[in-house]
């Protein structure tokens, strides 16, 4: 159901960091509407602007996109075609899905080095009108990109200890 609660059944930590990263995510959201609503209404009503408003709204993207990603991953809910998978084999879908595990994992760590290689390189030049470091904002692309691969991690583990579970108990299903 669309509207349950996603972390229903979940560990207490699981439920903890879920609720941490959504906190974040609902916060630079909510600053993100009410400066440019703030900023609108001062733009036609009163014809004055924030100069800094852009700029935070562009600051802020990173942290709203990555703390989705991260709880998108962790709840199981990125988008996937699961048409072709189905279409694969049986005995050849567990390969593809260790494969898939693992691109996700590569490609995400390999996000998160580039990204603090960027970060250590430019994170240390000052936004022009919030006079704040622009690391403030590109580092959600580490942090969101490790975060997710570890998330990834965590789901691959969890899935193989379960078949590792139903192999030693002599489940039939695989």
């Amino acid at each position: 159901m669309e509207l349950a609660n996603p972390d229903a059944g979940l560990s207490l930590i699981n439920r903890v960091v879920n609720s941490i990263v959504e906190i974040v995510g609902v916060t630079v959201l909510s600053s993100i509407v009410v400066v440019v609503f703030v900023n609108a209404v001062g733009r036609y009503a009163l014809n004055f602007s924030f100069p800094w408003a852009e700029e935070f709204v562009q600051m802020s993207m990173p942290w709203l996109a990555m703390t989705g990603v991260f709880l998108s991953v962790r709840r199981g809910a990125m988008i996937r075609i699961d048409y072709f998978f189905e279409k694969i084999p049986q005995r050849f879908q567990a390969a593809v899905a260790i494969f898939g595990y693992m691109m996700n994992i590569a490609i995400l760590l390999g996000l998160a080095y580039v990204s603090l290689d960027f970060v250590m390189l430019f994170g240390g030049d000052v936004a022009l009108y919030v006079e704040v470091p622009t690391g403030w904002s590109t580092s959600a692309l580490v942090c969101g990109a490790a975060g997710a691969a570890m998330a990834y991690f965590a789901e691959f583990f969890v899935l193989w200890r379960n078949k590792q579970l139903s192999l030693k108990r002599g489940d039939a299903e695989t």
